[in-house]
């Protein structure tokens, strides 16, 4: 697939799921991405941290591709560059901070040298083949969240990436509905636009209100305050900083990407006024009513600060009376992560405040209000839905449609859309799928290796030793193992009937190795499932002797 002389979108990732944004633009034989992200494993792949983007359908053209622009630095949009970036071998573009971002993940994986970085100023532009790209600044979650103008041959593309309206943001100053109306007045042919939020009925809210609500939760704290949010919402940590302050409480820092973050932050000219940190040891030595702990892990992460807090296995304490604050969205998929962690706090008499009792969180991303004032701002022909699991991005087209944009077509993940000349149209479907990060190897999400984990963990594990003499006789009894089959109690009796069974099936007569390990496997599975209704995998170690 060359891309002629009209302009093709594909997505490799973000559509259909919230999370692993890969967005293709093709025209004139070329293609540009925009973004690289990944997404985060959960108990359907055993073992996997880090889910990653398969991305043959450009590795097999990457003559054709000219570079990689990034919207952000959020980790669902710049997580997979330094493991699939050096692949490609083309040049990325992106603005300061997202860029510092991008940089000490290419130094921890030693690849400065192997992926060329360009560093774009805010509301900087540059061009790539027919592409030409202009980054427009929206208030997000993270310093420097952009909108994409993109100029091709057929019509501008306005690519919003995460985004969402306030009025008194903390960080950065957003463009203007003038800024964005002048934008709809060159013309829009389509759209690209967030899903995430489109079922809220009211907008997002500010993060200045966010300030008002946990200056007033954490206020009235009579011990230990610990928060724990999004260590890449440098807004929030900003906004922290700023009630710490006002409170009379100094800040200590638990969580090394919340250290990251805050560097890169202020080398970016940000959180020029955050105060100045103290360390874990003297935070525990202040009275419990001078100290406020940011920390990570507010999704529930088993190794993040707050986790090991909860438990018990870390060096800042918390004790009855002592207040945690949720200033994070419960992630869907994460409630019982996040539980069980909240359980371990409550059992220590610690008191909790989530986005429920108090409003010391604001989304990030748009609601209805928000995307249909853009929709009156940037006026485009196209509204083409991404960054949402389908029934987000179905409803916003309906939306869309429902305020008099002509055209909004609902693709997925593959699907290979023609935005001009003509009206949208499907042409095509592209493979794509997921790549899992295991340990340092990277592995098809759905090949031999989880899929065997994913049994193993269903079904257990059974080991087969027998040895066989030249003549063909067994020489013994088959030894067996087992891992995760239940038969606790009586593992003995079952381990001697199996055993039994896989010797009756050893035939007394030659027959090839082949042959007699699948013999024993089957007769070894069969007693299993008779004694478990279990099927589990059964190895068979065969020793000629």
């Amino acid at each position: 697939m060359t891309p002629k002389d009209e302009l093709l979108f594909l997505a490799l990732g973000g559509s259909g799921e919230i999370g692993m944004n890969v967005n293709l633009y093709g025209c004139q034989g070329k293609w540009v991405m925009v973004d690289l992200g990944m997404t985060f494993g959960d108990p359907t792949y055993p073992g996997i941290e880090l889910i990653l983007p398969d991305l043959t359908f450009i590795e097999e053209r990457r003559k054709d591709l000219l570079g990689i622009v990034l919207t952000h630095g959020h980790e669902d949009h710049i997580g997979a560059i330094p493991y699939l970036a050096a692949d490609l071998g083309v040049p990325l573009y992106a603005t300061p901070f997202t860029a510092g971002l991008i940089r000490l993940k290419l130094e921890e994986e030693g690849l400065t040298k192997e992926v060329k970085l360009h560093v774009i100023q805010n509301e900087g532009s540059f061009n790539l083949g027919p592409f030409g790209f202009r980054y427009v600044p929206l208030a997000h979650s993270i310093p420097e969240g952009n909108a994409l103008l993109i100029d091709t041959p057929h019509g501008k593309i306005f690519h919003t990436g995460d985004w969402k309206l306030d009025e008194r943001p903390l960080l950065g100053e957003p463009a203007t509905p003038k800024e964005l109306t002048a934008i709809g007045d060159e013309g829009i042919l389509a759209m690209v636009c967030d899903s995430t939020n489109v079922f809220n009925d009211k907008a997002s809210g500010s993060e200045g209100d966010v300030r008002e609500g946990l200056m007033e939760t954490i206020a009235g704290a009579k011990g230990r305050v610990l928060v724990t949010t999004f260590a890449s919402n440098a807004a929030r940590v900003q906004t922290l900083g700023e009630v710490a302050t006002a409170t009379g409480r100094k800040v200590c820092v638990a969580g090394r990407s919340l250290d990251r973050i805050i560097g890169m932050a202020k080398a970016s000219g940000y959180l020029k006024d955050f105060p100045p940190t103290v360390d874990w040891d003297d935070a525990m030595a202040l009275p419990r009513n001078e100290v406020m702990i940011i920390a990570t892990g507010g999704q529930g992460e088993a190794r993040a600060a707050l986790a090991r807090v909860a438990f018990d296995s870390h060096p800042i304490k918390l004790a009855e009376g002592d207040l945690v604050v949720f200033s994070s969205k419960q992630i869907p998929g994460n409630e019982i992560a996040i539980g069980r962690i909240q359980n371990a706090l409550a059992m220590s008499g610690v008191l909790m405040v989530t986005d429920r009792q108090a409003e010391v969180h604001v989304s990030g991303h748009p609601g209805r209000p928000e995307l249909e004032a853009m929709y009156r701002w940037i006026r485009p022909e196209i509204l083409l839905p991404v960054h949402g699991e389908r029934r987000h991005m179905a409803e916003q087209a309906r939306l869309a449609l429902a305020s008099g944009i002509r055209h909004a077509p609902v693709q997925s993940n593959g699907d290979l859309l023609r935005l001009a000349p003509g009206a949208p149209e499907i042409i095509g479907k592209q493979d794509t799928g997921r790549l899992v990060l295991d340990g340092d190897v990277i592995l098809p999400a759905d090949g031999a290796t989880i899929n065997e984990r994913r049994k193993l963990g269903l079904h257990g594990q059974i080991s087969v030793a027998l040895a066989i003499d030249r003549k063909g006789k067994m020489i013994g009894k088959p030894t067996l193992r087992t891992q995760g089959v239940p038969v606790e109690e009586d593992k003995a009796a079952f381990l001697a009937e199996a055993s039994n069974d896989a010797a009756a099936v050893i035939p007394k007569g030659s027959l090839e190795d082949d042959a007699v390990r699948e013999r024993v496997r089957l007769a070894v599975r069969r007693t299993a499932t008779r004694w478990t209704g279990k099927k589990p995998i059964v190895d068979v170690l065969l020793i000629r002797a």
